[in-house]
């Protein structure tokens, strides 16, 4: 069992998009882990937290190596869900959620990418956007009229402007993972039929009902052209440096575990350790204890 969840993790990931199709992959998909598995979930979600806790710890003592994870989805695929189960462990010390929603006007005065390069983690810490900048490749290219918000100059909005929103986005994580920032990308890869299911329990139990919004089932009717750009997004900024991970997500018990394994995989792969005390520190702690101990003994 250990083996097949580690499994999961190159499973899904997406390191080349070149030949990548979202068709090949099945939002129902559990990896052959039956409903018998589900039920022990949330025991390896435990363990995974306490394990992303210990490593986080030496993350921010070491203080070298940052952490960014990005989620991305259509409305009501367990994104909120996915950071509180799976980021259960973490110290909030050294973790940022950070969600952004439609651009402020000060934001749309700038370019695209200033909202979200501002809210990058710093060494030692991880950051967690809850959406991102891949916002600019999805809902505008969706939806044309919110490129006319930007202010941009009109010979700058061209036919090549998705290329060239691509180009740049990979030169920045590229810039990124070689000073230091890992970058975990994860599309929760949603079907219609569960997004429904979920709306329409959204609306029966009151309790829910706080989660709904009308603009959510408005967006539901751009639905191929969201899975379009989700495609081509994922096929132009796949890269062994910030790949992506498409994760199956109509049950939230998998897509939680895949996201957990994912994230547990790249913090040990960083090898972390806490920092060595060299020879001048050592004296220093020693005659700490020295002053320490002798306060100890007036007292007495």
């Amino acid at each position: 069992m250990a083996k097949k969840i580690s499994d999961l993790v190159d499973k899904y990931r997406v390191a080349n998009g070149k030949r990548f199709r979202l068709k090949d992959y099945n939002p129902g998909d559990t990896y052959g882990l039956g409903t018998e598995f589900k039920g022990i979930s949330s025991k390896f979600l435990e363990a995974s937290a306490k394990e992303m806790a210990e490593l986080q710890d030496k993350l921010y003592a070491q203080d070298r190596w940052s952490l960014l994870i990005i989620l991305q989805a259509m409305d009501a695929a367990g994104k909120d869900g996915t950071i509180k189960h799976v980021m259960s462990g973490i110290n909030p010390q050294g973790c940022r959620v950070i969600s952004f929603k439609s651009p402020s006007n000060a934001e749309l005065d700038h370019d695209y990418m200033w909202r979200c390069l501002r809210e990058l983690p710093s060494r030692g810490n991880i950051g967690i956007f809850n959406r991102s900048y891949y916002e600019e490749v999805l809902a505008v290219r969706v939806h044309p009229e919110f490129l006319q918000a930007e202010h941009l100059p009109d010979k700058l909005v061209g036919k090549n402007l998705w290329r060239e929103r691509f180009e740049d986005i990979n030169a920045i994580e590229r810039y990124l993972t070689r000073n230091g920032t890992v970058i975990l990308k994860f599309f929760l890869h949603l079907s219609k039929r569960e997004q429904k299911k979920r709306f329409l329990s959204r609306l029966d139990e009151p309790v829910k009902n706080w989660k709904f919004s009308a603009a959510d089932v408005h967006e539901r009717e751009f639905w191929d052209q969201y899975q379009e750009a989700f495609e081509d997004m994922i096929r132009h900024t796949a890269s062994s440096e910030a790949p992506w991970h498409v994760v199956p997500a109509d049950n939230k018990w998998f897509t939680r575990l895949v996201v957990a394994s994912t994230v547990v995989e790249a913090l040990k792969g960083l090898k972390l350790e806490y920092p060595t005390v060299d020879a001048k520190k050592k004296k220093a702690l020693e005659e700490a204890r020295v002053k320490l101990e002798a306060e100890n003994n007036r007292k007495k």
